[in-house]
């Protein structure tokens, strides 16, 4: 196959772009990064993304690929060694998990935006409840499904990492019953394209983000926090 070119446009605390380097990175996939303001969004960005989100995946200039999944899975199609399971029954499982994860991601979304502390422990309620649906899914392995890496595991990194930074400031004991989610949690942060698809400085940059929120998580963050 003709190589391709990738050129991968982000924003630097976006958790769907973190899914996407992930990938790149567990194939070994050269690629290039620009990251760009999504409060003032370049003019040629908003005439490349139809759904004005990142990440986009431009290949060799000519075709934008856009939504997370997508990419992910072309990427993982184009390459050697699959990181879905192989059985079509396995890889339907996975997928339906990763949607799940995205309605994780939605809920987080909504907790670092929620303006009173009554909704926001309702919601982290609500975040923990999925949770424990994940973790009757998990076996004690190192990954979700064993000890191989897939493109699910891709999926939740991004999640668990967000936990991770609320951990430096609060005390919301996430993960305090849901061991094998935890487990799971602590495998992926020490995993090297899981720590690549973030900069060295991304927990400042996400407190900064969420002091600015101007929500309830907002007034929990420490004036010298980040």
């Amino acid at each position: 196959m003709k190589p391709q070119n990738f050129h991968l446009i982000t924003h630097v605390l976006c958790p769907y772009v973190q899914r996407s380097i992930i990938i790149l990175e567990e194939k070994s996939i050269p690629y290039c990064r620009t990251d760009i303001d999504l409060a003032n969004k370049p003019t040629w960005f908003e005439q490349t993304s139809p759904m004005g989100k990142v990440p986009i995946l431009l290949v060799d200039e000519t075709h934008a690929l856009f939504e997370s999944t997508v990419i992910c899975e072309y990427l993982d199609e184009i390459t050697p060694g699959s990181l879905h399971p192989v059985d079509s029954l396995e890889k339907a499982y996975h997928r339906a998990w990763i949607e799940f994860g995205s309605s994780i991601l939605s809920k987080v979304a909504s907790l670092y935006n929620a303006k009173e502390g009554s909704c926001f422990h309702i919601l982290h309620t609500e975040i923990q409840n999925k949770f424990r649906l994940v973790e009757s899914e998990l076996n004690g392995n190192a990954f979700f499904s064993g000890e191989k890496f897939h493109l699910i595991d891709a999926v939740y990194a991004p999640i668990f990492r967000y936990f991770d930074v609320f951990d430096t400031f609060t005390t919301l004991n996430t993960f305090d019953d849901l061991p094998q989610c935890l487990l799971w949690k602590e495998t992926l942060k020490q995993r090297q394209s899981v720590r690549n698809a973030v900069s060295k400085d991304y927990s400042k940059l996400l407190i900064e983000f969420l002091r600015n929120r101007e929500s309830y998580i907002s007034q929990l963050i420490p004036t010298r926090c980040g």
